[in-house]
């Protein structure tokens, strides 16, 4: 039997640029819309990454119109942080702010250390090797603890 998903999910990062919205992507990907997925950042001076964009595309999945905000800004825009089920986060500065967050609210907060992979390789395709590494990290934790993916929705070309 597969492990239930949350209702709801939380995916953060450094600045919701890079790897929190490959994170709720591939999760809307892996196991449709049964659960409700949003993704932030501490901070959101960047916009989205074109290399997380590429990624995404090769596997069906559109980044291109995703808007980073961050952590603050979904609360100033109503976001109720406090209902979702599950925070994960993705880098040790979105670890601490939403560890933050379970001094006021009761929130489980899992850290998923996702390699960044913005600084690395010197040509365009070592760095989209970097960032298909940063992606398939997310879909093996997804998949860890969340069980395979779930119907149609859930396949995916040229992962294993």
């Amino acid at each position: 039997m597969a492990p239930e998903l949350p209702q709801s999910v939380l995916f953060c990062c450094d600045y919701n640029a890079v790897r929190s919205p490959m994170a709720e992507g591939l999760m809307k990907q892996l196991y449709g819309t049964d659960t409700y997925v949003q993704s932030a950042g501490v901070r959101s001076e960047q916009d989205i990454d074109g290399f997380s964009i590429a990624v995404c595309e090769e596997i069906g999945i559109e980044l291109s119109r995703h808007r980073v905000r961050s952590f603050d800004e979904m609360e100033q825009w109503g976001d109720d942080l406090s209902s979702f089920d599950v925070v994960v986060a993705l880098s040790p500065a979105s670890q601490r702010r939403a560890l933050e967050l379970t001094r006021v609210f009761h929130l489980e907060v899992v850290y998923w250390p996702i390699m960044d992979p913005t600084g690395l390789g010197e040509t365009r395709e070592a760095k989209l090797s970097a960032y298909r590494q940063s992606r398939d990290q997310i879909r093996a934790h997804m998949i860890e603890r969340w069980g395979p993916p779930r119907g149609a929705a859930g396949s995916d070309p040229g992962l294993t």
